[in-house]
This record gives structure tokens, C-alpha cells and sequence, in this order.
């Protein structure tokens, strides 16, 4: 019973990706495609995380860490690019020069 309800939701994780896909290929602003990104990203981490939990191994949580900082640090570069233009400024190292 545990085992269907898991491939189940992987299997409705698996629409909404394509959802969001959708939404990243056609998505008529930036901000929408990197909403998209976004929500691929932590859709990506749910079905890993279901994954390891339907394996039984602990090794697929080091992967979500990973895959959740660098979904973080990607969303937080691509509304800074939307909000000023660059990513890094220069003079942005934290120095006062």
C-alpha cells in the first residue's frame, strides 16, 4: 500500500514537472520562467527524496542538499540579473573601497 501511494506521487511529481516545463519554455516574462525553474527545481528535490524513501537508502539525501542550495543560489542570481541588470557588480566583494 506505502509502495503504490509512492509511485503515485511520483508519478503526479512527474506532471507537474511537465507543468512547469511548460511554463519555463513558454512563459511570457522572465520572472514566470524563473518561477518555473524555481518550482522544477524543488519539484526535482520531492521526487528524490520519494525515490530514497521507496529504495530505503539515505544516500539520495546528500543529493537534495545539493540540488536545494544550488536551486537556492540560482533563483537568488537570476532576480538579482532581473532587479539591476548583472549578477556582480564591481565593488560588490564586500570591500570598501
Amino acid at each position: 500500500m506505502t509502495t503504490t501511494l509512492l509511485w503515485v506521487s511520483l508519478i503526479l511529481l512527474s506532471l507537474a514537472m511537465l507543468g512547469a516545463l511548460y511554463r519555463l519554455l513558454k512563459g511570457p516574462s522572465i520572472a514566470d520562467r524563473i518561477a518555473a525553474l524555481d518550482t522544477i527545481g524543488i519539484l526535482l528535490l520531492s521526487m528524490i527524496a520519494v525515490l530514497g524513501i521507496t529504495t530505503g537508502t539515505r544516500a539520495y539525501f546528500d543529493i537534495i542538499l545539493v540540488i536545494g542550495i544550488l536551486t537556492f543560489i540560482g533563483t537568488t542570481a537570476m532576480a538579482r540579473y532581473i532587479e539591476r541588470g548583472v549578477v556582480l557588480e564591481s565593488g560588490d566583494d564586500g570591500t570598501n573601497n
